[in-house]
């Protein structure tokens, strides 16, 4: 369901408040997700640069932009602070945050949080309401605890996706940056949700976590699941040798790649061989089976891969879904941001104060009908909303300025 569709006059999170006091994308993700549904985040930033993430467009291999989208994408409707956490006067200042939050989420390290007096025991003694939200790179046991994180290392490449993702004799490829971040998200957002929900029954808040490497693996347990059985070790695919022609990649004369995924074979067998203009290979003896076709799935996909050669892809296109074949268009990443069902699909936003290129960001991938999600605007500038939010909690003028001045705030 398209967000124009989701209709309501109430966001479902109006009331609820969150504490970003996280970098980067999997805790901050998290929050963007929740203000989309109306929360109010407060994003607590260091002094200084703050949220590193800010910078990161400015690296290859990110795309250059003048706007710091990558910031923008995962930070956007929130308000922004800057908190000191190292000196008295600003510590007592975030506890006044934690006072007033309903959810608090952070990515710091153990060590880092035991360091500041910030881990859940802390701030949750005498707050049995508050929800806590940590979020690691390898989970908060064993000797990679404390170890920084990022998707690329803990996501894709420690849990096996790295290795698994690639064709055979092919040398492993990057990640996207944020390709584990975000789905990490939305499993960190359903722990938020549980942990609203228990709230909302019993009184009680309580710790929820998540890690990257536990996501990884959540994301490759079909072939986990397998190795832990005894399976024998998964075999990377060589396009030209299938174990199954009918699932694998297909060009077309004019480049165009295409991923069939025909996996009902008897169903889809006859169908495919028809899109393709290959009826006499639906009887012969190779191919008139389940085994068939195992057997000489190289042959197959040889066969296969000519036909796709020597057509078009407009008409490869038509062919296929006039047989009712399942299959997927390989896009690059410019052409996503036209692709008509992706718009359709309500997939991106627009941002009130973002006016760079087309004014929108992706939407978090989930809607509620009966409810809306809020109008999104800009990521808060670095200590943009102190002075407000310093003033909601209770701080007059001469209190602000002292705080300033002691450099509790910026």
């Amino acid at each position: 369901m398209s967000a124009s569709e989701s209709g309501g006059d109430a966001a479902v999170l109006d009331g609820v408040k969150v504490l970003d006091v996280a970098s980067f994308i999997f805790g901050p993700a998290c929050a963007a997700a929740m203000a989309d549904f109306g929360a109010d985040v407060i994003k607590v930033e260091a002094p200084g640069i703050g949220d590193p993430y800010r910078y990161v467009h400015k690296s290859l291999p990110f795309p250059p932009c003048d706007l710091d989208y990558l910031f923008q994408q995962d930070n956007r409707s929130k308000r922004g602070v800057v908190v000191n956490l190292n000196v008295p006067a600003g510590r007592d200042v975030f506890m006044k945050l934690v006072d007033w939050a309903d959810v608090v989420i952070t990515n710091f390290p153990p060590r880092v949080l035991a360091s500041l007096a910030i881990r859940y025991e802390d701030l949750a003694a005498g707050r049995p309401r508050l929800i806590y939200a940590q979020v690691t790179g390898f989970g908060e046991a064993g000797e990679d605890v404390d170890k920084p994180g990022y998707d690329a290392t803990a996501y894709w490449a420690r849990t096996g996706l790295m290795d698994s993702v690639r064709a055979k004799g092919a040398e492993p490829a990057l990640s996207l940056g944020g390709m584990g971040d975000h789905p990490s998200a939305m499993t960190l957002l359903s722990g938020v949700m549980l942990a609203l929900y228990r709230r909302e029954r019993t009184g009680r808040g309580g710790k929820v976590s998540s890690n990257l490497m536990a996501n990884g693996a959540w994301a490759a347990s079909a072939m986990i699941a397998g190795a832990v059985a005894g399976a024998p070790a998964f075999e990377r695919v060589d396009r030209n040798a299938p174990p199954n022609a009918l699932v694998s990649n297909y060009v077309t004369r004019d480049g165009r790649w295409i991923l069939l995924a025909a996996v009902q074979q008897e169903k889809d067998f006859p169908r495919v061989m028809k899109a393709l203009g290959r009826e006499d290979l639906i009887d012969d003896p190779r191919f008139v089976d389940r085994p068939s076709r195992m057997a000489n799935a190289a042959t197959l996909a040889q066969l296969m891969d000519a036909a796709f050669r020597s057509c078009d892809f407009r008409d490869v296109r038509a062919a296929l879904e006039s047989n009712l074949v399942i299959y997927g268009v390989m896009n690059t990443l410019t052409e996503t941001v036209d692709d008509a069902q992706m718009r359709a699909a309500g997939l991106f936003v627009p941002v009130d104060g973002i006016e760079c290129g087309r004014g929108e960001l992706v939407d978090s991938p989930v809607w509620l009908s009966g409810t809306r999600k809020r109008v999104a605007h800009r990521a808060p500038r670095l200590g943009e909303h102190t002075n407000e939010v310093l003033s909601e909690l209770g701080f007059d003028a001469p209190a602000i300025e002292t705080l300033r001045a002691g450099r509790a705030v910026e």
